[in-house]
C-alpha cells in the first residue's frame, strides 16, 4: 500500500484507537510497582504516541503531499532527472512518460484517458518546463478523431509541484467524472507549476534581464501544445486556472492576453504581484510594469477584453475576501465575472477540492470546440 493510500491512513488511525483503548483497559494491571509494570506503562504510552503521530503525519501528508511514496519519505528516491535535448527553433512538446489516470477503465486510453509527462519548450521565452497533459478518453476514440479539444492550463501555487494537481487536487479524476456525468465537456488539461525558473517565484512576470515567464505562459505554451495535440487555437478554445499564486497568474494571464485565453479562474487568488525574498526584484524600477501586475489597477486603467473570470474566496479563513469583492466590482463589459464564496475555508487543499469541480464545470461552459482534424 502506498504512502498516500487511504488504507494506510485508516490502519494508522485504527492502531492509535486500539492502543489507546488497550492503555485504558490494562492500566489497572500495570499500576502496580515493579519493573515489569513500569515497562508495560512506558511501552503502551510510547506505542500510543507513535501511532497517533503516524496517523496525524499521514493525514497531513495526504492533504499537502510533502512525500509522494515510501521511497521518497525514506530518501530512497535517487533516480536522476532525464535530460531532453531540443533544437533551438523547435516549438514543441516532448513526451517523456505516460501514466494511467486514477479513474475507472484506466487500463485503456479510450475508456480512461491518459496522462503524459512532458517537457514544454519555450521558443520565445527560452524557458523549458516540465508539465503533465491529461487527455480525456474521447481524445482516443474514433468517433472524435476529427475533433479539436478545448484546453485548460492548470497551475499550482508557489512553490508547489505539478504532481499535487494529480494526486492531491485530483484534477484529471475530477474532469473525468464531471464529463462522464454530463456536467462538462471533455477537456485537455495542461498541468504545471508557475515556478518555471525554480527556486525563484517570478509571479508570471517578464522580468528585465531575467525569466520571461509571462511570455512562456501567454505565447510559448499555447504554441507548443497546439503544435502537438488536436486542440483549437482560437481564444475561445483556451482557459487557464490555478490556486494561490497559480490563481493570481491565471487571472493575470487571462486579463492581459484575451487574444489567447477567453477564461481565467483564480482559486484563493491574490490580486497584486508579491514582492519578497522569493521573488527578488521583479520590475527593476519600472513602475508601469509594477502597476500592470496589480490586477485591480489594470481593471481600472487598461481596456478589458471579452474574457470571463471566476474568483473564489470564503467569508472565514481566506485573506482575499476584500480583494475578491473589489475585483468583482471592477470587471466591466465586455468582460464577465463569476464567483464562489464559501462560508468558511482556509488557504489549503481541502478548500480547493470543494471549488475545483464547479470551477471546471464553469470553465467548460466558457470554452468552445472546433471541428476539423489536427495532427
Amino acid at each position: 500500500m502506498g504512502l498516500t493510500s487511504n488504507k494506510v491512513l485508516a490502519l494508522a488511525v485504527l492502531a492509535a484507537v486500539a492502543l489507546f483503548a488497550a492503555t485504558i483497559w490494562l492500566w489497572p494491571r500495570l499500576s502496580r510497582r515493579g519493573w515489569r509494570a513500569v515497562l508495560g506503562r512506558v511501552g503502551l504510552l510510547l506505542a500510543t504516541q507513535l501511532a497517533l503521530f503516524a496517523a496525524v503525519g499521514l493525514a497531513a501528508n495526504n492533504s499537502f503531499l510533502f512525500y509522494g511514496s515510501w521511497a521518497d519519505l525514506f530518501g530512497r528516491q535517487q533516480e536522476m532527472g532525464e535530460v531532453v535535448d531540443h533544437s533551438a527553433s523547435s516549438r514543441t512538446v516532448k513526451v517523456v512518460g505516460k501514466q494511467k489516470p486514477d479513474v475507472p477503465g484506466s487500463a485503456r486510453p479510450e475508456t480512461g484517458g491518459q496522462i503524459q509527462k512532458v517537457v514544454i519548450v519555450g521558443e520565445k521565452s527560452g524557458i523549458d518546463s516540465p508539465a503533465y497533459v491529461y487527455l480525456p478518453p474521447e481524445y482516443f476514440q474514433p468517433a472524435h478523431a476529427s475533433k479539436r479539444f478545448p484546453v485548460t492550463v492548470v497551475l499550482t501555487g508557489y512553490p508547489g509541484t505539478a504532481e499535487n494537481l494529480i494526486k492531491g487536487l485530483k484534477y484529471p479524476r475530477t474532469a473525468f467524472m464531471q464529463a462522464r456525468e454530463g456536467r462538462m465537456q471533455p477537456m485537455i488539461l495542461v498541468m504545471l507549476r508557475p515556478t518555471v525558473a525554480p527556486p525563484r517565484d517570478t509571479e508570471c512576470v517578464d522580468i528585465p534581464d531575467g525569466p520571461q515567464t509571462e511570455t512562456f505562459f501567454a505565447k510559448d505554451l499555447p504554441a507548443a501544445v497546439s503544435a502537438t495535440y488536436r486542440v483549437g487555437d482560437a481564444p475561445r478554445n483556451w482557459g487557464i486556472m490555478g490556486n494561490s499564486t497559480g490563481g493570481y497568474c491565471a487571472l493575470k494571464i487571462a486579463l492581459h492576453h484575451p487574444e489567447r485565453f477567453s477564461a481565467g479562474a483564480g482559486l484563493s487568488a491574490y490580486y497584486k504581484a508579491a514582492e519578497d525574498p522569493t521573488t527578488g526584484d521583479l520590475f527593476h524600477g519600472n513602475q508601469a510594469e509594477r502597476k500592470r501586475a496589480n490586477l485591480l489597477w489594470s481593471l481600472d486603467h487598461r481596456p478589458q477584453g471579452a474574457s470571463s473570470f471566476l474568483v473564489t474566496t470564503s467569508r472565514q479563513g481566506e485573506g482575499n475576501l476584500k480583494g475578491t469583492r473589489e475585483f468583482i466590482t471592477k470587471v466591466k463589459a465586455p468582460a464577465r465575472v463569476s464567483s464562489i464564496t464559501l462560508d468558511s475555508g482556509g488557504h489549503n487543499f481541502n478548500t480547493w477540492r470543494r471549488e475545483i469541480p464547479p470551477a471546471l464545470v464553469w470553465m467548460s461552459g466558457r470554452l468552445g470546440v472546433t471541428a476539423g482534424s489536427r495532427a
